[in-house]
């Protein structure tokens, strides 16, 4: 879902010359600013190396739930997949802006919350330019669709009551327009602090 929304709003903002979207299944989408690498073994980083130079921002959409998953999966997707791609492009530019799609609670007790804190500290190690986004509630608005079955039921019952979610805790939930604004404003002007949370995210979106 984040992925799907941030690359709407990149093809939709004049100032976001090119944009190279890398994942397992292509978009579905066909732009005259767009590129799509599909790769069905993320983890083969050192075969599209040099399909990554001439780029400012990467924008880090990828996750895995944490629901049926072992600590040893989790890791391997959250932890050892980013940091693969991360030092792939911190070689290639370590000027670039990296944006992590974090979660809220993130550095919590939960395995899920230690894995990402271990995640974020290392691309913040990596990168003088790299913002953690620790996202909380993400409503679709132009019909992303998670790939995970049980958010897929979640987000179905619990849609109509998305406008009483946004009157009693307006500050917990973000739009798939405001993350990719927030994103995109983020990669040109950078951010007050490196580790931002869900209200921060709405306010870089405005």
């Amino acid at each position: 879902m984040v992925g799907q929304g941030v690359l709407r709003e990149c093809l939709l903002d004049n100032n976001v010359e090119a944009v190279i979207a890398i994942g397992r299944k292509p978009s579905g989408q066909t732009h005259s600013k767009l590129r799509e690498l599909v790769r069905n073994d993320l983890f083969d980083v050192s075969a599209v190396r040099m399909e990554l130079q001439g780029y400012d921002a990467c924008f880090f959409c990828l996750g895995v739930s944490v629901a049926g998953t072992n600590e040893a999966d989790y890791t391997r997707v959250t932890y050892q997949l980013t940091l693969a791609w991360a030092r792939a492009l911190a070689e290639i530019n370590p000027a670039m802006t990296f944006v992590y799609v974090s979660g809220s609670g993130t550095g919590g007790k939960a395995m899920w919350a230690q894995v990402k804190k271990r995640t974020e500290e290392a691309l913040l190690a990596l990168f003088p330019s790299a913002y953690m986004f620790r996202l909380a509630v993400l409503r679709a608005m132009h019909g992303e669709v998670s790939k995970t079955r049980w958010t897929r039921i979640s987000y179905s019952i619990f849609r109509p009551l998305w406008p009483l979610f946004s009157l009693i805790a307006p500050g917990m939930m973000i739009t798939t327009e405001q993350l990719g604004r927030a994103m995109i404003r983020v990669a040109r002007d950078g951010a007050p602090k490196h580790v931002l949370e869900n209200r921060d995210l709405l306010a870089l979106a405005v």
